[in-house]
């Protein structure tokens, strides 16, 4: 892919979800102060994540790579593990001095050495550094030489890995590696991989939004005080239960909550336009993303607890035509109904982001809100 061009899915620059990818990345909640300055040349990502696994293979080779164990089945002349007496029998082993045996054996060529490989081998195609493309294609050279072979293993092989005290490291590894496969983002315009079902393109861009937006948050706000979650299920305050219907009660699960010792802020991603047609009117409001929001809000009220009668609701979605950014307070409850533009530039995009929450904040009794917003203003 030519860096230079300007790529678009789902109509948004691939710049953008690569910053996006970025805020969503579990290297970004555990490593955010070395992108501090990523929003000012979002095309460098790549080129900025590919240094970091350069590194960090590097510097994990020096030290070995981490070994572990793969069960093997073999032909033997002495035993070794397990017997595999019915294997033994049927081929009638005894009569050739051999004995079928399982074991474990201690071998490089691990789950995780092979992802980290094909990260390295993947890199290449989405680098504007041809010097930095040929250190990942040596680096992965020489993972294979050492023996790490083998396609790259899915990730549900990766969900079973173990991390002990001495391989932490591959953790990090793990996860730049992650987000190489993440920012290998195929393009609408050219390129000889595509995305070319645009409810495909709507669903994973949908699914990113909200993981960007969670991302950005956690890392921006929770040093100054706030709880960030994200996917949280909420519990109706119910009495009176028949037999069945905790079976069939719809669950509610927010998209993200902000929430300081005086304040609440529950955030609703949506990847579509926030008007649609009305019956008398041009334009309306989603209802059903209203009521929606009006019951995360209403159904969280406790008693004594003043920050849950005055929660905010935030409605964010993309900007498809005009801008947008309306309120309303509803029981004591302020819904706002907030449109991002993801074309503008990156560092928009942040101060954006951040300029929703700070809107919403009582930052006149709350001066680590004001001096957040400071640094990145």
């Amino acid at each position: 892919m030519n860096i230079g061009e300007e790529h678009t899915i789902g109509r948004v620059p691939v710049r953008n979800l690569w910053l996006l990818m970025l805020y969503a990345s579990d290297l970004y909640r555990t490593a955010g102060n070395r992108f501090s300055s990523v929003e000012e040349t979002p095309d460098d990502i790549p080129d900025l994540v590919a240094r970091m696994l350069v590194h960090a293979v590097e510097r994990r080779i020096r030290r070995n790579l981490t070994a572990g164990y793969t069960r093997r089945e073999a032909h033997l002349s002495r035993l070794r593990g397990k017997i595999d007496a019915l294997e033994s029998a049927r081929n009638q082993l005894h009569l050739k001095g051999k004995i079928a045996c399982r074991f474990d054996e201690m071998t490089i060529n691990t789950p995780r050495n092979r992802y980290i490989k094909a990260a390295l081998e993947r890199l290449p195609s989405i680098l504007a550094s041809v010097g930095l493309a040929r250190q990942c294609r040596s680096l992965a050279r020489q993972l294979f030489q050492m023996g790490v072979t083998g396609d790259r293993p899915e990730k549900t092989t990766l969900s079973k890995e173990t991390f002990g005290r001495h391989d932490g490291d591959d953790r990090q590894l793990l996860m730049l590696a992650d987000l190489t496969f993440d920012l290998a983002l195929p393009s609408e315009k050219l390129g000889r991989q595509q995305l070319s079902a645009p409810d495909h393109n709507e669903v994973f861009v949908r699914k990113l939004f909200e993981k960007g937006v969670a991302g950005l948050y956690e890392v921006n706000l929770k040093p100054k005080g706030w709880q960030v979650r994200a996917g949280t299920k909420l519990d109706w305050q119910t009495d009176d239960l028949s037999e069945g219907i905790s079976r069939i009660l719809p669950s509610m699960t927010t998209d993200i909550e902000l929430e300081t010792e005086t304040q609440k802020i529950v955030i609703d991603t949506k990847f579509n336009s926030v008007l649609i047609k009305g019956w008398y009117r041009d334009s309306s409001l989603r209802s059903g993303y209203l009521y929606q929001m009006y019951a995360y809000l209403r159904s969280q009220e406790k008693n004594g607890e003043p920050k849950s009668l005055s929660s905010t609701g935030i409605l964010l979605h993309p900007c498809v035509s005009e801008p947008l950014d309306e309120q309303v307070s509803i029981q004591g409850h302020r819904i706002r109904f907030v449109t991002i533009d993801l074309r503008m530039s990156a560092i928009d995009i942040h101060k954006t982001l951040l300029g929703i929450v700070q809107s919403n904040s009582h930052t006149e009794h709350n001066p680590d809100v004001v001096n957040c917003f400071q640094t990145v203003s």
